[in-house]
């Protein structure tokens, strides 16, 4: 008879069986191949355009402005951040320790006539904010009435 190896389940296709790993940190230990829950998602994104210039709004709570990367590269703007979370308790005796690892990448072509040399990002309550401001040329004229000759 072969040995056997024992390693944990994976639930597939609605059904499970139980691991040794299950049997002692519970079921979610390793979560299914379809859980979500601690891959990290990309954050939603508001893009309002006024007169003057587009506004992006990057909602990212529990981050820090020291955490994002604000690129600008060939009229392509991309936003990332990598952070990792260590909720380890010192002086005890560790039993189960689970690690939380967020990264994401978005990036944005920008419209022709935008001031790429005068971007500008701040961070304040979980919302990164970026300004572009668009060059004088590609701003909204008013209208105006042409006087006849």
């Amino acid at each position: 008879m072969e040995d056997l190896i024992m390693i944990p389940m994976l639930r597939t296709r609605g059904t499970s069986m139980p691991s040794l790993v299950d049997f002692f940190f519970g079921d979610d230990f390793l979560p299914s191949l379809h859980d979500n829950t601690n891959t990290g998602t990309v954050p939603a994104v508001n893009i309002v355009e006024s007169k003057d210039d587009y506004l992006i709004e990057l909602a990212a709570p529990g981050f820090e402005k020291k955490d994002f990367k604000v690129d600008i590269d060939n009229n392509m703007l991309t936003i990332s951040s990598e952070k990792e979370l260590n909720n380890e308790v010192e002086g005890e005796k560790l039993m189960r320790r689970e690690f939380c690892y967020t990264s994401f990448k978005r990036s944005f072509s920008l419209p022709e006539g935008t001031d790429g040399d005068k971007i500008k990002a701040n961070y304040k309550e979980g919302i990164l904010k970026i300004s572009i401001p668009k060059r004088e040329e590609a701003k909204e004229k008013p209208a105006r009435q042409i006087s006849i000759s």
